[in-house]
């Protein structure tokens, strides 16, 4: 081997040590940049949806970082073992960049369709974490859809009747105190029945059927997985109840519960926990009721 060749694969393998070492290094600090940026927001639904738009961004970088890492370290395979530059050397460099490519290739696809499922868990449980009155210090109490209507306004209530907008609504029983939380409808993807993963997506929606005063009242809508290509549609009834009507609705109790000998209940959370409970008598489960908190039970 010349001294001209031997120069240059000197420089070369010194150059992919170098790079292997850097790109590590870049992957490590993209990953813990991300992890302080989300650590530093304190602000529940403002972490959610910073994880939620940024998450897959970033995680995506650290993967490629790791590829070209991974094509560096590649080129410095037999570099005691040659007798200078040759077809070896084509053929080293045309492995690492497939190499770097199938790393890359392979993330995306496992961060596109299986991390939704892992990340639909994580922002649920940011999004149905209770919040705490910053004023008082208490807990704050999230209202069921038919409760959280009282305080939204009729532009709100529209939103959320064409499901392109979906509010949370919180309340300090305490003092009154509401914090009302705006997400995207379509924000995130439903869970697939077919391939079981988190990328059922809204495509269309239509009207399919309106009241006398041509008011939407049925809504259609059309979902397809981005992942096994199934497709499904829903038909959802759109209210028309005003928040007067839900201020001056009263619970409906039907049935003797005198003549109840056992109740069981199960009890399921937005987190996917499941509890069960049994009751000899109405009153108790009233008064269980009136007393659960299921963040102690998890």
């Amino acid at each position: 081997m010349n001294k001209s060749n031997e120069g240059f694969l000197e420089l070369w393998y010194s150059s992919m040590m170098i790079g292997s070492i850097s790109m590590v290094a870049l992957a490590i600090i993209v990953y813990l940049i991300y992890k302080m940026r989300v650590s530093m927001i304190n602000d529940l639904k403002e972490k959610h949806d910073f994880i939620n738009q940024n998450e897959v961004k970033w995680y995506k970088w650290f993967y490629y970082l790791i590829g070209a890492a991974a094509a560096f370290a590649v080129n410095l395979y037999g570099q005691d073992n040659n007798g200078g530059i040759g077809i070896w050397f084509i053929v080293r460099l045309f492995i690492s960049i497939c190499a770097a490519t199938l790393i890359g290739y392979v993330a995306s696809l496992v961060l596109e369709y299986y991390y939704p499922t892992v990340l639909n868990f994580k922002l649920r449980r940011l999004r149905y974490t209770p919040r705490v009155n910053p004023k008082t210090g208490s807990k704050m109490r999230l209202l069921s859809e038919d409760e959280e209507d009282v305080h939204l306004d009729e532009g709100m209530q529209a939103e959320e009747n064409l499901f392109s907008i979906d509010y949370d609504v919180w309340v300090d029983e305490k003092t009154g105190d509401v914090k009302i939380e705006k997400y995207q409808g379509h924000l995130l993807a439903l869970q697939c029945n077919n391939c079981g993963f988190y990328t059922m997506k809204v495509q269309r929606e239509e009207i399919v059927e309106r009241n006398e005063d041509g008011s939407p009242r049925e809504l259609l809508k059309h979902y397809q997985c981005a992942y096994c290509k199934n497709v499904r549609a829903t038909q959802f009834t759109i209210s028309r109840k005003e928040a007067e009507d839900y201020k001056n609705q009263k619970p409906k109790r039907k049935g003797n519960p005198k003549n109840v000998e056992l109740i069981k209940m199960d009890v399921h959370s937005n987190l996917g926990h499941k509890k069960s409970f049994e009751f000899s008598s109405v009153e108790e489960a009233q008064k269980f009721l009136s007393e659960f908190d299921f963040d102690k039970l998890v």
